[in-house]
C-alpha cells in the first residue's frame, strides 16, 4: 500500500495545487472521492488493467461515470486528468490520491480529524466539548468523529493523528495489572 500512496503523491499535489490555484478545491475534492468510488469497483479496475483497451477509451467510460455518480458531467479539468492517468496507467491509484487530496485540503484549512472511542455514546454538548478543547491544544479546528467501544468499559480514547490520549478504565486496569505483577 505504501508503494501506491508514494506513487500517488505527485498526482494527488499537482491535483491540489490546481484546484486551489482556481478556487476549486470543494469541487475537486468531490470528483476525486468520486473517482476512487468508481476506479474501486472491481469491474471497472478489471477494465483499466485490460492492455487491449486503449487508454483514452478507459478514461472516457470513468468520465462517464464520474457524471453519473456527481449527477453532471466533471469539469474539462478533471476529465482531463482522468486522461493522464488513464494514460499513464495509475487509475489504481484513484484512492490513495483522492486520500492524500483530503490530507493536503484538511492541511491548508488547518483543519485535522479527531477520533473520540467511548464506552457509552457522547451527547452533543461533551463531543462539542471535547473538540474546542482540542482546536485550543493543536491550534487548528479540528473535526470530531465519534464511536462506541463498550468494551473500554468506561472513559475514552481520543486520537488525533499519531498523538492518542487514554483514559479508558480498560487501560487503566491493564496498567494497574502491570504493576502489580512486578
Amino acid at each position: 500500500m505504501s508503494e501506491l500512496v508514494t506513487a500517488a503523491r505527485p498526482y494527488a499535489r499537482a491535483a491540489f495545487e490546481f484546484a486551489d490555484e482556481h478556487g476549486a478545491v470543494a469541487p475537486w475534492s468531490r470528483a476525486l472521492s468520486a473517482l476512487a468510488a468508481v476506479a474501486g469497483d472491481d469491474a471497472v479496475a478489471r477494465l483499466t488493467r485490460d492492455p487491449h483497451l486503449p487508454a483514452a477509451r478507459v478514461a472516457d467510460l470513468i468520465n462517464d461515470a464520474l457524471g453519473d455518480v456527481l449527477g453532471a458531467p466533471p469539469s474539462d479539468h478533471v476529465r482531463n486528468f482522468v486522461r493522464l492517468l488513464a494514460a499513464n496507467r495509475r487509475l489504481a491509484l484513484a484512492a490513495p490520491l483522492a486520500e492524500l487530496f483530503e490530507e493536503y485540503r484538511a492541511a491548508a484549512e488547518q483543519r485535522i480529524g479527531a477520533e473520540i472511542v467511548s464506552a457509552f455514546a457522547l451527547d452533543q454538548a461533551r463531543q462539542d466539548s471535547i473538540r474546542e478543547a482540542l482546536s485550543r491544544r493543536m491550534g487548528k479546528d479540528v473535526v470530531v468523529t465519534c464511536r462506541v467501544d463498550a468494551s473500554l468499559l468506561a472513559g475514552a480514547v481520543v486520537r488525533v493523528g499519531d498523538w492518542v490520549i487514554d483514559g479508558s478504565l480498560k487501560s487503566s486496569l491493564a496498567r494497574l495489572a502491570a504493576r502489580v505483577t512486578r
